[in-house]
């Protein structure tokens, strides 16, 4: 009897589903959302909500506009989590308008210009961030210290709904710039990094989160169990954050070691800014990632570069969502050029043959 060549691998699926995946990035997401609720105060729960309202509402009229159907797609969860991502990048006290202006960011022009779900080549939720720092770089560059729930300089629900939805006065009082921000601006000036690190910079309070910053990007801790819980559940795979923490780190040390009156070291910009909610949560979307595993390690360390270089040498303080963004225009290069071996095929892709070849 003659055999044929096999022509295709088979595959083995998983089991999990669009909405599986992003119910359990969302519950890795609650430790550091929590965190940062309790940290800013009410200001910043209304924000996160609004924000999140606005992706949701934005996601229906898109998809009722391309008309398909709503109800699948708006029970998947991407759109909750794009939101969520968004408004945890976002300063706590900053306006409603800017989680609503940054939901149609995200989600009509990050999203659904590129045809929806799965199909975008940008992250969406980086997509807006950087489009909202461009546009209103003073409202997105204002931060708060820590007013911690229920503590004396908390707002209350009047204060906060004013924060959020009036023209409170009162955030001129509380403003002030993140760890990254406020060495970036002084060492310009003439200060030396390693004394403003020395007398500013604490581990412990840095780890924790205790400091002024976005949403829910200051607590490494809380950021790294959602991190864990996410590699736990093999949501994601090691490769993406581990790399671009290296990057980061590395080009930080160097750097410092050369000269530590200028450039700060790998602690205060792994701990600093938005290093780990990038690596775990940002840089390691499913949809702008590459698939194999060489092109993820190369993905991930080229972002930690070049977040060191826009936060060192650029014109912000946070390079985050500009290194994602330049390397999600890499990405199909990356898979191109990257491909896994896929079972029954050899490197080349062509497919093997099985059986006894006639002479």
């Amino acid at each position: 009897m003659k055999q044929l060549p096999l022509v295709a691998g088979p595959f083995i699926h998983k089991g999990n589903t669009v909405q599986k995946t992003m119910l359990l990035v969302i519950l890795a997401l609650v430790p550091a959302t929590a965190y940062g609720i309790y940290l800013f105060g009410l200001p910043a729960l209304y924000l996160f909500a609004t924000t999140i309202a606005a992706c949701v509402l934005i996601e229906m009229a898109c998809l009722k506009l391309a008309g398909k159907k709503v109800k699948p797609f708006i029970f998947d969860g991407s759109a909750v989590l794009t939101g969520w991502l968004l408004a945890m990048t976002l300063p706590p006290w900053a306006p409603w308008w800017i989680g609503v202006v940054g939901a149609i960011l995200a989600i009509a022009i990050g999203k659904h210009v590129f045809g929806g779900l799965g199909q975008n080549l940008f992250n969406p939720a980086m997509v807006a961030r950087v489009a909202l720092l461009i546009s209103f770089p003073v409202e997105m560059t204002k931060f708060t210290h820590p007013t911690p729930l229920f503590s004396e300089k908390s707002p209350d629900a009047a204060a906060a709904t004013d924060v959020t939805f009036g023209q409170a006065s009162t955030i001129d009082g509380v403003s002030s710039a993140s760890t990254l921000g406020h060495i970036k601006t002084e060492v310009s000036l003439g200060h030396s990094a390693q004394d403003l690190i020395a007398n500013g910079f604490d581990l412990i309070t840095q780890s924790l989160g205790n400091v002024p910053g976005s949403l829910g990007e200051t607590s490494a801790i809380s950021i790294l169990i959602g991190g864990l819980f996410l590699l736990a559940m093999r949501v994601i795979s090691w490769h993406i954050p581990l790399s671009m923490i290296v990057g980061v780190g590395l080009f930080a040390q160097i750097f410092h070691t050369i000269d530590p009156s200028k450039y700060a070291g790998a602690d205060v910009h792994i701990l600093g800014g938005a290093t780990l909610l990038g690596a775990f949560f940002i840089a390691t979307d499913l949809v702008t990632s590459p698939v194999s595993k060489t092109a993820q390690i190369i993905f991930g360390f080229a972002i930690g570069v070049l977040v060191y270089i826009i936060r060192t040498w650029g014109g912000y303080p946070e390079g985050m969502a500009f290194a994602v963004l330049l390397m999600n225009a890499v990405t199909p290069l990356l898979d191109r050029y990257i491909k896994p071996r896929v079972y029954g095929r050899d490197r080349k892709g062509t497919p093997l043959e099985f059986g006894e070849k006639k002479s």
